[in-house]
């Protein structure tokens, strides 16, 4: 592709790793403070902890590789995805011109019980993301908030005082929300009022643990993509999607290569199950509401010239997945060219920048 082409990544991390030691003690309520989110020091490391329960490393101390370590002397502390200015320029590095960011809570759960608590920590990032990162360059940067789970008036809340902060999008972690109940179809035409896309992320729907320096982490990492088929198969059959026609739905991090075939069965699955039954089923095709209101991100795709043809290219996005390990940082555009190189221009543009762009009004 042309190198003066602009790159639109619409899934890259800020992991918990890389969060300022200061994000949630500096804007928690006061009697959450002491119990976290918050950073201690644990020998040679730097821990995050809530309460007396450590669930990940602050900052290089932690050992775990990044994409960063491609580049030699590349000033790194394991904060520099956090820092707006840096990341600029690692994204200026790799050509991309804007960047839509998940966070800590994308990949995991908070280990927090206390629903208030836990709204407390997603407001706290969600604040942070806006007022210190994303409106560093807020046509280029884009860290998306997090919604609570555990009720659709508290999702709904939330998303609407997202949008007078000016998230972009918004986040739900489909295998804690009960997605498929349609109380929640209140969230899906809150964000479509909003015009904001709201994001399913990989990390669930499997019992698989992984676990460092072990072959879980492979197994994970080969098998999670495809839990999404659950959510979207929810979403389609529930009919949340027919129901709320203007709603977006991303499913992140969710690859190409499974989705052709699971809307062909899908569809199949409509023909003999739900179309005879017009009086609780759907009434549209999987692959047409697949279609209308779906978007699915992917990074390095071997088979994508031959898969992304089957179904229509406006429902794909590519990523470069920084700054995780199999990021294709900061040689993305010969990863596009390698993977993406014998399809035409136009759809190569379609799905590494204009959709995108578009889906998330970016200039």
């Amino acid at each position: 592709m042309a190198t003066d082409e602009r790159l639109y990544s619409c899934d890259d991390h800020l992991d918990i790793s890389a969060a300022p030691p200061d994000l949630w003690t500096s804007r928690l309520p006061a009697k959450y403070r002491d119990v976290g989110p918050r950073v201690v020091e644990m020998g040679s490391h730097r821990v995050w902890m809530v309460g007396d329960t450590p669930f990940g490393l602050s900052g290089n101390t932690g050992g775990y590789p990044t994409a960063l370590s491609r580049v030699d002397g590349l000033e790194e502390d394991g904060l520099r995805p956090s820092d707006p200015a840096r990341r600029l320029q690692d994204m200026d590095r790799d050509g991309v011109h804007a960047s839509i960011v998940y966070g800590p809570a994308a990949l995991f759960r908070f280990p927090i019980e206390e629903v208030e608590h836990t709204h407390a920590t997603l407001r706290a990032w969600n604040d942070w993301a806006a007022e210190e990162f994303n409106r560093h360059a807020p046509d280029r940067l884009s860290a998306l908030p997090f919604l609570p789970g555990d009720s659709p008036e508290s999702a709904v809340a939330e998303l609407e005082r997202c949008a007078t902060l000016g998230h972009r999008g918004a986040i739900l972690n489909p295998f804690e929300a009960d997605i498929d109940d349609p109380a929640w179809d209140r969230l899906w035409a809150a964000a479509a009022a909003a015009k904001l896309p709201i994001s399913f992320h990989v990390g669930g729907g499997t019992r698989l643990m992984p676990t460092r320096d072990s072959w879980t982490i492979a197994s994970f990492a080969a098998v999670v993509p495809m839990q999404l088929d659950e959510p979207l198969a929810i979403m389609i059959f529930s009919g949340a999607l027919e129901r709320v026609p203007g709603f977006d739905l991303v499913l992140a991090e969710s690859g190409v290569g499974w989705l052709p075939y699971f809307l062909a069965r899908l569809d199949a699955t409509y023909e003999k199950h739900a179309a005879p039954h017009p009086s609780y089923s759907i009434r549209t095709k999987p692959t047409e509401l697949f279609e209308r209101q779906v978007y699915a991100t992917f990074e390095e795709e071997p088979l994508g010239p031959e898969l992304l043809p089957l179904l229509p290219r406006r429902n794909f996005m590519w990523a470069s997945d920084y700054p995780h390990p199999d990021s294709t940082w900061p040689e993305s555009r010969k990863a596009i060219e390698h993977a993406l190189g014998t399809l035409d221009a136009e759809t190569v543009r379609l799905v590494t920048a204009e959709n995108c762009k578009s889906l998330y009004d970016f200039a």
